[in-house]
């Protein structure tokens, strides 16, 4: 009997070690499993979670403002990409356009306060594809796969975002260093007014300047720049070939009045377009424009707009009226093609239909002006394929942006899009 008892409590003791011990291999086996789960994993399923958690609006906003503390111009910084954007436009009021760039006639972007869009069909359709904090101030393409926009979100500097694969995407690098003209001759070279980048915008060195400098000097590569300057009423053009470390003259003009402010383009290494702003009065602003291509040696004046309330053109006399004319009395968007092409808006204020378009496809030779105006008091944006395609943007204060496009030069626009 004793016998049975123990020969039972040894079978149970058995088998209560095979269950313990079954139970042991489960525990070491899902252990196993989960360590498969490595370290970078985990952090991928953190930052999906955290992309999740930042859909809203607000959201966006705390991680931009987050982004803004970090080093831009001393190092790599926390660079923030946004979620990838889905085309939903009615979360977005895209009412009001502050920046237009095209890669193609067909192929191009919009910014405006907190947001960018693209279009893939010469602005019949967009679709939003970031969504942010501040206002978009400028916008470049080097292709169609590279673009750069920068960003105002208060205080002095502008953020400057890029998008590698045509905006699907965008990554918060750092800061541009001026409101000057950002454009970029390489994906990494980067060239804004009196600065230089090397490293796709990410850090910025300052380019040496002439004295009496008005507005930003502009630079079409590391060596060749162009600035205005303006002492004893006298109007300068300056030209460095070597980077900003020497500059000289290469025009010269008297000035009947100061200067308010001067706009510098370039398509080539010899080509300069130079926009002299004067004075103002009565909703009227003079201005003068001037072009070389061979370096500053010759100079055509492309247009000389003197007004009764600003007074002469720049580097013109109140006798000396007979210059090429633009439509208007104020200077609209300038944008230069290439060293033959260039085409700008005018503004007149008081009129019903105040936008206006003209251009030079002859190097500033000669000066064609549009029949058409639009209306429209706000600000207005081009962007200019070739000689016969291209984009004007106009706002409007209480009403929304429209988009009108050209297949023929400039001569005939249609309205294409009514942004919402």
């Amino acid at each position: 009997m004793i016998y049975i008892k123990r020969s039972i409590l040894t079978a149970l003791g058995l088998g209560l070690s095979l269950v313990l011990a079954a139970c042991s291999s489960e525990g070491n086996q899902e252990s196993k499993q989960t360590s498969n789960v490595s370290i970078a994993d985990k952090e991928s399923l953190k930052s999906q979670t955290s992309k999740t958690n930042h859909s809203s609006d607000k959201n966006s906003e705390s991680t931009s403002s987050a982004s803004s503390g970090s080093q831009v111009n001393g190092g790599k910084g926390n660079a923030i990409t946004s979620p990838p954007a889905k085309a939903d436009n009615k979360k977005v009021d895209m009412s009001a356009v502050t920046a237009v760039r095209l890669a193609d006639p067909q192929t191009g972007w919009v910014g405006g306060n907190g947001w960018i869009a693209k279009t893939v069909n010469g602005g019949y359709n967009w679709a939003v594809k970031y969504k942010g904090v501040g206002k978009v101030q400028q916008i470049f393409a080097l292709n169609q796969q590279e673009v750069w926009a920068t960003l105002n979100q208060g205080g002095n500097s502008l953020r400057l975002l890029q998008s590698k694969d045509g905006g699907e995407h965008w990554t918060l690098i750092g800061t541009s260093p001026n409101k000057g003209f950002l454009h970029f001759i390489s994906s990494n070279t980067a060239l804004s007014g009196n600065a230089y980048s090397l490293d796709g915008g990410r850090t910025w060195r300052p380019f040496e300047t002439p004295k009496n400098i008005v507005n930003q000097a502009y630079f079409h590569d590391l060596k060749n720049g162009w600035a205005v300057t303006q002492s004893k009423q006298v109007l300068s053009v300056q030209k460095t070939t070597d980077g900003g470390k020497n500059w000289y003259p290469v025009l010269s003009k008297k000035l009947v009045s100061p200067l308010e402010d001067a706009i510098i383009r370039s398509t080539g290494v010899n080509d300069a377009w130079i926009e002299c702003i004067g004075d103002s009065g009565m909703t009227q602003t003079s201005y003068s424009v001037f072009h070389t291509m061979d370096g500053g040696n010759s100079w055509n004046t492309v247009i000389a707009n003197s007004t009764s309330g600003g007074g002469p053109a720049p580097g013109f006399t109140q006798e000396d009226r007979n210059g090429p004319k633009n439509k208007g009395t104020k200077p609209g968007p300038f944008y230069v093609v290439n060293p033959k092409v260039a085409f700008m808006g005018g503004s007149c204020p008081a009129c019903d239909d105040p936008n206006s378009i003209g251009w030079t496809k002859d190097g500033g030779k000669t000066w064609v002006n549009s029949n058409e105006t639009f209306t429209g008091y706000g600000d207005s944006y081009l962007a200019i394929a070739d000689e016969n395609h291209g984009w004007w943007i106009i706002t409007e204060n209480t009403k929304p942006s429209v988009m009108y496009t050209t297949s023929d030069g400039g001569t005939h626009w249609g309205k294409v899009h009514i942004f919402r």
